[in-house]
């Protein structure tokens, strides 16, 4: 049945994250921790084990996603290269913090990211251009907050690297393209940070590895890559800011749904 519910569960994330753009893990976090907690693992690990399996989805999910970008040239590649030394020391961090952390604590800081990007989406606020890319030490700092924050709330980052990208007058689509890029290394590194930290942990669920569990990352993957591009379909012929309106509430619920699941 929890195959069953991992498979489900990356179709919808597959469909959202092709309809509106966002990346899985708003969507995976909160899901796989009832999921986990159906499933009656220990409760100090469920967000961590929630937190680790989403990164590693995005892993997968996002190859697909950036090679499609590149395809179009939409992929700023000489960016991505300079944020990547932040991003992999930022996700590191941010791994091995989250690993020391309550899953209350960590309810707490995704619910209140959720309301980010939930709000964000509800009043579709759109950054404006203001400056242009930072030197060295200012994209390597901006690198290791977006690794640091993503990797804590489980996410590709694209929530935090997009509106940067805009604010520093790249194009929209380019925004977007080299955002997903850059949702690779931030997976990749926080997938092995939670891996590491969770290798020595005693009771965690069999088929774990570390903070990852297997069965829902091979569920969540294969469906996911399958029907994002029904999402991106139904963007073309469906009232997407309306029903971003309609996802933003849907998001809300499910942060304070966690939320209350955990205090």
């Amino acid at each position: 049945m929890f195959w069953l519910m991992y498979l489900l569960t990356g179709a919808f994330i597959g469909i959202l994250a092709g309809l509106f753009g966002v990346g899985g893990g708003v969507i995976a976090v909160p899901m796989l921790a009832f999921l986990f907690s159906v499933q009656q693992f220990p409760e100090i690990y469920i967000l961590h084990l929630a937190l680790g399996t989403s990164l590693a989805t995005i892993a997968f999910t996002s190859v697909s996603s950036f090679r499609s970008h590149h395809a179009r040239g939409a992929v700023l590649w000489p960016v991505v290269r300079t944020l990547t030394p932040g991003i992999l020391c930022g996700t590191f961090l941010g791994s091995w913090v989250a690993a020391q952390l309550s899953s209350k604590f960590l309810s707490v800081m995704f619910m209140l990211f959720i309301f980010y990007v939930a709000a964000r989406m509800f009043f579709n606020v759109r950054p404006q251009p203001k400056h242009t890319l930072p030197g060295a030490v200012g994209i390597f700092g901006m690198g290791t907050v977006i690794g640091g924050v993503s990797s804590m709330v489980g996410i590709g980052g694209g929530s935090l690297s997009v509106p940067f990208l805009i604010r520093a007058n790249q194009p929209v689509h380019s925004a977007v393209g080299t955002s997903a890029a850059i949702g690779f290394p931030i997976a990749l590194a926080g997938s092995v940070g939670y891996l590491l930290n969770g290798l020595t942990v005693p009771d965690l669920p069999e088929w774990s590895i570390g903070f990852i569990y297997v069965p829902a990352l091979v569920g969540i993957a294969l469906a996911s890559v399958l029907t994002a591009p029904l999402g991106v379909r139904l963007a073309h012929s469906l009232p997407v800011e309306r029903l971003k309106r309609l996802f933003a509430v849907f998001l809300l619920i499910m942060g304070i749904r966690m939320l209350f699941g955990f205090i």
